[in-house]
């Protein structure tokens, strides 16, 4: 049985990694999915990858203008919008008397304000529809405790779970669940950057930080994208109907709360 058989979902920053592999999932699970992200040529490929069941869609998590027109055309093309994933995130390393504002502002623009402005857009959209739905937020371990050189990357997702504890209990009385994934150190194109910035910051060679994270995850590897995919349907189903404001960790181990 497919567990998210007619449903329609919007997945933020899902030309490529874990967004990608969200929305093939879904997709398995019968759903049909808008494929937004700011790189409108890449999400176009993925969406012609994914077939009749994807839709592209530009947005830009920055703009209000580009987030209300993408809700609107996802809606326009698929009928409604049952599920959010608010994944487009950017990530950033420096120590605190390095921080440079627009790294900040830039971080959280994307992470903070674009996954609050999105959820607030598709939660109106839920709400006049009077039929519920659910939202899943993105967070991060990292958002769990500091680190001496993620400390904005950390704050932000720090934000994300808070606000999944608002939103969630706000939204609930209208049918919306909102919850967050928090996942650990994840393989795939992101962590490229991640390394990058950790060899730039502790003159490492590149590979090292990765070979490093990897031997402290207790399941024995990073995780991949698809290790994320079964709880993002799982918070989409029915299954998770009594599931309110919540975090979950899918990490390898790596934290426990």
């Amino acid at each position: 049985m497919q567990r998210l058989n007619g449903k329609c979902a919007l997945i933020t920053g899902s030309a490529r990694g874990i967004g990608r592999a969200f929305a093939q999932a879904y997709i398995r699970e019968g759903a049909k999915v808008a494929i937004a992200d700011i790189d409108f040529n890449a999400a176009t490929d993925t969406a012609k990858q994914l077939g009749d069941s994807a839709i592209a869609i530009h947005l830009d998590v920055t703009s209000q203008s580009s987030i209300d027109k993408a809700v609107a055309q996802t809606i326009a093309t698929l009928g409604e919008i049952d599920i959010l994933i608010n994944n487009a995130a950017l990530f950033c390393a420096d120590g605190i008397v390095d921080i440079k504002r627009e790294d900040y502002q830039k971080l959280y623009d994307v992470n903070v304000a674009g996954s609050l402005f999105t959820l607030q857009a598709v939660a109106r959209h839920m709400v006049d529809r009077g039929e519920g739905g659910k939202i899943i937020n993105m967070a991060s371990q990292a958002g769990r405790r500091g680190e001496p050189l993620v400390a904005v990357y950390c704050s932000t997702k720090a934000a994300i779970i808070s606000l999944t504890q608002s939103a969630g209990m706000n939204l609930i009385q209208h049918g919306i669940n909102v919850n967050a994934i928090s996942p650990g150190v994840v393989d795939g194109e992101h962590w490229v950057g991640v390394d990058a910035e950790f060899a730039r910051l502790e003159n490492l060679q590149p590979g090292e930080k990765k070979k490093q994270v990897s031997a402290g995850v207790p399941f024995g590897r990073m995780g991949t994208a698809e290790d994320l995919t079964g709880m993002a349907v799982f918070l989409a189903s029915t299954e998770a109907d009594y599931i309110v404001a919540q975090t979950y960790n899918v990490d390898g181990g790596q934290w426990m709360s």
